[in-house]
């Protein structure tokens, strides 16, 4: 088992590669769907259940150039799954080639703890939080689109622009008072 490199191989012309990493795959083939209809470039879409990829297919693999770990809200083993799997990243990939994707935000019975745990997660390494819709098509095409903007810099597709820097405009920040109790 062996940790994801971010720079181990060259990038392709045109092409961004993203890894899309969800315990139950729930979310997560609707995402890579919407995701590869994108005509500008050409987008290719790899999938996991958690981290660490397999050595075997390392040498055909090629370079991931943004990391997205998919979270529901109403699951504790997809946070679980995705904060083990962080270990198995190289750190040059917290540089603004990783971000999260919270499901489920709007569903009244997740406790307000799984909200708080992944902000602080995203916050603690500096990375963006993006909430989708999961349950309506536009929903998911909206996530696309956002995932598009971000990997389309990660890839180094967008000129003038840096994965580091978007990643400091965009990654999650923790309020100051997230450790006190909530009055709700």
């Amino acid at each position: 088992m062996s940790v994801l490199k971010p720079f181990s191989k060259l990038p392709g012309l045109k092409t961004a590669n993203i890894l899309l990493v969800e315990s139950e795959e729930q979310f997560q083939q609707s995402l890579a769907d919407a995701l590869v209809e994108e005509t500008a470039v050409t987008v290719n879409v790899r999938l996991a259940k958690s981290l660490p990829l397999p050595m075997k297919n390392d040498e055909s693999r090629p370079r991931i150039d943004l990391v997205v770990f998919i979270i529901n809200l109403a699951s504790e083993l997809s946070f679980q799954s995705a904060e083990a799997s962080l270990k198995y990243l190289d750190p040059g990939y917290f540089l603004g080639k990783v971000c999260f994707m919270v499901t489920n935000a709007r569903n009244a019975s997740v406790p307000t703890e799984h909200m708080d745990a992944v902000r602080k997660l995203a916050a603690s390494l500096h990375c963006p939080l993006l909430f989708a819709e999961d349950q309506t098509p536009d929903g998911v095409t909206n996530a696309a689109d956002r995932l598009l903007t971000i990997l389309k810099v990660a890839a180094g597709l967008v000129p003038m622009a840096t994965a580091l820097y978007l990643s400091n405009l965009t990654r999650c920040t923790v309020p100051p008072d997230i450790d006190q109790p909530s009055f709700d």
